[in-house]
């Protein structure tokens, strides 16, 4: 049985398809992943890493700034509509799951065309261009943030709120002493994750480096991801109790370190976090579409888990206000933490899993 999975473009696409691959195929072996994706995303890197058979397309996003670049966008789906139809004959889809992005949508627009049943993920509070579209003929949504359910019409499929589908926490977790030491952290040190994606973000990296320079508090150590193409400009400024690395694999290392996060708004991120008790300072990229990062932000700091900091307001003598006044409040981080937990679903890639199967059990 071939269920396809497409979307991509960005991680925050893809890894959620990849998640509840996986988790599918564990609860029903028969199962036969296929993904469909971008040439030109971050699944051609990753996808033949991970054993499934797959399919990239020449395709492109909306471009909504310069309208004039939209006849790739057109040519490039056009091309790509033949390419599906002899997919399908190899592998026939008992069953589409987009996952989002510019790469879902033209995959579920073929299944719709072809009268075969599709679902998909919505990670974001905010649901970008695909999901709102998709989901006025998907048969369900899966919702990483119920918040996301206003925006979407009306149609005939089911919203579920599930959560994002993420590596879970393990049941059995490193004590954070243990864990502080695998980076030459005091035990008792307060540590602080730093990261902002596999590229890194650079208004964060410019912060935090002024920060470093000017002197972060006594007793903090931080741990400080500045994404690969970044990590030359930044590698200075490691030491004792600062230390920077250009990226975090496996990232669990990290959080189990971590009691307090400066991060973007990705929900993938968030996600993790939240599955692991720890409390965020957010710092969303203004031009991420919809500014669905903002939301996620904003989301997550009305229920207490987070402090929404817009990158216009970002800088070093900030982040000394913010995260000084959250370390002298362990009453605070402890809340914090405990509101993360709330919107943590640890489970959520088993969840959606099983939803799928009960679907194709129909």
């Amino acid at each position: 049985m071939h269920v396809w999975f497409s979307g991509g473009g960005t991680g925050g696409h893809l890894y959620p398809g990849l998640a509840i691959a996986r988790a599918l195929t564990r609860l029903r072996p028969e199962v036969q992943p296929f993904f469909v994706g971008a040439q030109r995303g971050i699944e051609r890197e990753v996808l033949p890493t991970t054993g499934f058979p797959h399919l990239l397309l020449d395709l492109h996003p909306l471009y909504r700034p310069q309208v004039w670049k939209n006849w790739r966008t057109l040519r490039g789906a056009m091309a790509s509509w033949s390419r599906l139809d002899a997919a399908a004959r190899e592998r026939p889809p008992a069953l589409v799951v987009g996952t989002g992005g510019y790469a879902a949508g033209l995959a579920l627009l073929w299944a719709w065309r072809r009268g075969i049943p599709a679902v998909q993920h919505i990670g974001d509070a905010v649901p970008g261009i695909t999901a709102r579209w998709g989901a006025r003929f998907t048969r369900e949504s899966y919702l990483g943030f119920p918040e996301a359910a206003r925006y979407l019409a009306a149609g005939r499929g089911r919203l579920r709120d599930t959560g994002n589908p993420i590596e879970p926490p393990p049941d059995i977790r490193p004590a954070g002493a243990e864990a502080r030491a695998r980076w030459g952290f005091p035990a008792a040190a307060k540590v602080l994750l730093v990261f902002g994606g596999s590229q890194g973000a650079r208004a964060i990296n410019q912060a935090v480096a002024r920060w470093v320079e000017q002197g972060i508090p006594k007793g903090l150590c931080i741990l400080w991801a500045t994404g690969r193409g970044q990590h030359d400009g930044f590698a200075h400024l490691d030491r004792a109790d600062v230390r920077v690395v250009p990226y975090l694999s496996p990232i669990a290392d990290a959080y189990a370190t971590a009691d307090l996060a400066l991060i973007r708004g990705g929900m993938m991120g968030t996600s993790e976090l939240s599955a692991w008790g720890v409390p965020m300072v957010i710092v969303p990229l203004p031009s991420a579409a919809n500014d669905h990062q903002s939301a996620n932000a904003k989301v997550l700091a009305a229920a207490g888990a987070a402090v929404h900091l817009p990158q216009a307001d970002l800088s070093a003598e900030r982040l000394d206000t913010e995260i000084g006044a959250l370390l002298l409040s362990p009453t605070r981080l402890a809340a914090m933490s405990e509101a993360a937990k709330g919107r943590g679903r640890p489970q959520a890639a088993a969840e959606i899993a099983r939803h799928v199967a009960a679907y194709l059990s129909r």
